[in-house]
């Protein structure tokens, strides 16, 4: 008999287990895919020798979460390569704005905004972990570090306007570009949270990518929950709670239409509706490449970047993404674009690399991203197009079909609005209870949010280890001495 039953192991649910089986409890996980890693699996699409990042390929948030700092992926063996220049942005007429890992550097090549864009970061750096711990809370308890929200919340509402204090279209681009990683509304104050938190871990943190692809994190986090005796069982997909009533503990990495669908009537009237009324946000759609060369970009800057946001200027992000979120499919997307090898060399093997790349679209799109990325790619890089050997495209409804939780392609399953970032699912006490006993919510559908970060499922474990068991600290989660 197991002590705790965990549906699905994407990193929230492989963060959940971890938690618990170093707190002694004996955990079992489904998934229902025939690998585990949910959002970090890394796979061959073309040629045996190249990897993909299915999902998830830069990690901002893995590298600033509490939970990783306290797990230590490199202790366990697991290199995060970081680029000098974690992300970029290609503009009109051959110019290319560029955030540095050094501020400094940064500040120097953004003219004007140089001070502006210190005096902006150089606090939030200063408080960087006090910003993360806030940020990646479950939204419920007071700051650790007050003086991190002191200086996070006048940034977030001085720069939730139109009226940017930015006088250069450099500036504008990169701190938009950031805030377009919350795929809804700009400018908006989640976006605005979200894109202030990316662009300080540019120069703290950083942007790393893991050695070899983002499967590398998943077999970490696997590898030290069989160590505690933890037990997988893939391919297998729960449709009904009843298959885990022998459980004491249930954790459920499955968002709130899941949820719906597999604890049926048991659910009280008033909560079901409330799960009914949770909003999902626009869609992902995403291309992956099999390509002979490094993207021309035709600024070399451009090209030394991790991760590169197609957008143009801050006028037309805003444009665009407010079309998306309301439903209008267009053909110039907003564009995130990563060459693994450019950070890490070892992914490009014979001349050959993989080439990573989502564009925002409507929710339920239905249209291939190929043509469409290809197309958003050559307006700054041309000739992409020959340097391809092979591609596949994910539409935002194929998402869904890979994950229950990204519903019509939404991959921070559900909208990150102001109220969705406080009431995620519903509004309760403490987020990650049902009123089912014994039954937890850990998905990114609940505190605090979508992400590589894990927090979702080490909150949830830490709340059913508090009601359950009297556990009030959070169990000791680095690695065991050899």
């Amino acid at each position: 008999m197991t002590d705790a039953a965990i549906v699905g192991t994407g990193p929230n649910g492989l963060a959940a287990a971890v938690t618990l089986a170093r707190a002694g409890l004996t955990v079992t996980l489904y998934e229902k895919g025939n690998t585990i890693g949910g959002g970090l699996r890394t796979t061959s699409y073309f040629d045996t020798d190249i990897v993909h990042d299915v999902c998830s390929a830069v990690h901002p948030m893995a590298a600033a979460s509490p939970f990783f700092r306290a797990f230590d992926l490199e202790a366990r063996g697991v290199r995060l390569h970081q680029p000098d220049i974690p992300y970029a942005h290609p503009l009109p007429h051959g110019r290319t704005a560029a955030v540095w890992r050094d501020l400094s550097c940064t500040a120097e090549r953004l003219g004007a905004d140089g001070p502006r864009w210190t005096r902006l970061m150089g606090p939030l750096i200063a408080h960087t972990r006090g910003v993360a711990d806030l940020l990646l809370s479950n939204q419920r308890a007071l700051p650790r570090d007050p003086a991190a929200a002191f200086r996070l919340a006048p940034r977030v509402l001085a720069h939730a306007t139109r009226r940017t204090p930015f006088t250069t279209e450099e500036a504008r681009a990169l701190l938009t570009g950031v805030a377009a990683h919350s795929v809804g509304k700009l400018p908006s104050l989640a976006g605005t949270g979200v894109g202030l938190f990316l662009a300080h871990t540019a120069h703290s943190t950083g942007w790393p990518l893991p050695a070899g692809g983002s499967g590398s994190i998943a077999e970490a986090m696997a590898d030290d929950i069989r160590a505690y005796g933890g037990i997988f069982h893939t391919g297998h997909r729960v449709t009904d709670l009843a298959e885990l009533d022998g459980a004491p503990i249930v954790l459920l990495d499955v968002g709130p239409k899941e949820f719906l669908n597999i604890a049926g009537d048991r659910l009280p009237a008033r909560y079901r509706r409330a799960l009914v009324r949770y909003r999902y946000g626009p869609g992902a759609a995403k291309a992956d490449f099999l390509v002979d060369g490094p993207i021309p970009w035709a600024d070399p800057l451009t090209g030394r970047a991790g991760t590169v946001h197609l957008g143009g200027t801050y006028a037309e992000m805003v444009r665009q993404e407010n079309a998306t979120v309301a439903g209008h499919a267009t053909d110039r997307p907003f564009v995130l674009v990563v060459d693994p090898a450019v950070t890490d060399p070892a992914r490009a093997v014979g001349g050959k690399r993989p080439i990573w790349a989502y564009a925002h679209v409507p929710n339920g799109d239905t249209r291939d991203p190929v043509e469409l990325i290809t197309r958003r790619i050559e307006e700054y890089a041309p000739g992409f197009t020959d340097t391809i050997l092979a591609s596949r495209g994910t539409t935002a409804v194929n998402h869904e079909e890979y994950n229950p939780n990204y519903v019509g392609g939404d991959i921070s399953a559900g909208a990150l609005t102001l109220r969705q970032v406080l009431a995620r699912p519903t509004l309760r006490a403490d987020p990650y209870t049902t009123p089912l006993s014994g039954v937890y919510l850990c998905s990114a559908a609940t505190p605090p949010g979508p992400s590589v970060h894990g927090m979702c499922g080490h909150l949830a474990a830490l709340s059913a280890l508090r009601r359950h068991h009297g556990i009030r600290t959070s169990p000791t989660l680095r690695p065991a001495p050899a």
